[in-house]
């Protein structure tokens, strides 16, 4: 186990390494000057905008921090290999840069704002995800060709096929206009925001619509998997057997098919949970959500490169570890598997 933990975590290097220079590459292939970002419309002189520069190491520096000039007194751009190595330093020291638009803010203190809401919302989401896709799957396929069964499959149907932004604008017309309009304003959910001290409404009812916008498509395919799984499994040599011996369906599903149905199911789950830690996007830009995603979308669109290529990062890392916890508890969910071991054991 731990070679195989070791050996992952070494393929992380390659991934980690090619994701950020291709963000790296694209952020200075892009057109536009950051230098003219940051200052928007003012008229700097060359003094500001040179020290500027050499604070975002677009131009050559000495040790001191003092700028570089060539024999004609002009500046020396910084090789774009340099600024990608200049990168990674800091990353190794938690430097992930500072804002172009955020008054030079650092990165790693927005994104601190900013990560706690969308992890609390993807919690909420993947508890959700959790129980009803699980068991919507077991109701399905125990009481297969039922009426539920129908029911769940046509559910699943629609979930899978409908676009999360279309789906969270549809929540909010329903639960924040048109109940609000036939109640007078005596029941309806808020479309935007998360809350605070001035808010309408307590902070836990803000999570209900992006929470179920940001599960649903995922619900649907966990309870597809689920599905599928125990009615492999209930069809396996040693379930006929328990039968043969006189156990209950209850105790069947319970002690014997449960454990091995719920492995693809829970891998699913915990990838989909590295997804949502990473930001949803759409989820948190059609609710205002104040969390990662929705910052990230903000930097796209302003042209904040330092916050994008932060999040990003921050994205990535968390992706990866995510990934590898879901691979090694593989080992604690079936004894079967065992990673590390020599292939003519089992």
């Amino acid at each position: 186990m731990g070679k195989y933990i070791a050996k992952r975590i070494l393929q992380f290097i390659p991934v980690f390494i090619g994701v950020t220079l291709i963000l790296f590459i694209m952020q200075n292939v892009v057109p536009g000057d950051p230098i003219k970002l940051i200052a928007g419309e003012k008229k700097l002189d060359a003094v500001t905008e040179n020290n500027l520069r050499a604070t975002y190491h677009l131009i050559e520096t000495d040790g001191d921090g003092n700028i570089v000039y060539d024999d004609a007194g002009n500046t020396i751009e910084t090789p774009l290999w340099k600024r990608y190595g200049l990168y990674l330093v800091g990353l190794l020291h938690g430097d992930l840069g500072n804002s172009y638009q955020r008054s030079g803010m650092p990165v790693s203190e927005i994104l601190a704002e900013k990560y706690p809401y969308t992890v609390r919302l993807a919690l909420v989401a993947i508890v959700l995800e959790a129980v009803l896709g699980i068991g919507a799957g077991m109701i399905s396929a125990i009481k297969r060709y039922s009426f539920w069964d129908v029911l769940v499959t046509l559910m699943t149907s629609i979930m899978v096929a409908m676009p999360a932004f279309w789906l969270g604008m549809l929540l909010q017309l329903f639960f924040g206009v048109f109940l609000k309009n036939v109640t007078g304003g005596a029941f309806y959910l808020p479309v935007s925001g998360a809350g605070g001290p001035a808010a309408e409404f307590q902070d836990w009812v803000y999570y209900i619509l992006p929470a179920l916008t940001l599960a649903a498509i995922s619900t649907a395919y966990s309870a597809r998997i689920m599905r599928s799984q125990l009615l492999e499994v209930l069809n396996a040599d040693y379930i006929r057997t328990a039968k043969a011996k006189g156990l209950s369906k209850r105790a069947i599903i319970r002690r014997h098919a449960l454990k091995n149905a719920l492995i693809p199911v829970i891998t699913y789950i915990g990838i989909d949970f590295g997804g949502m830690l990473a930001g949803a996007i759409l989820t948190e830009t059609v609710f205002n959500w104040p969390g990662v995603g929705y910052e990230t979308y903000r930097a796209i669109t302003q042209r904040d490169w330092p916050i994008v290529m932060g999040s990003v990062t921050v994205i990535v890392i968390v992706v990866m570890v995510i990934n590898l916890l879901v691979d090694v508890s593989y080992a604690y969910l079936d004894p079967r598997i065992r990673f590390g071991a020599p292939k003519d054991q089992s």
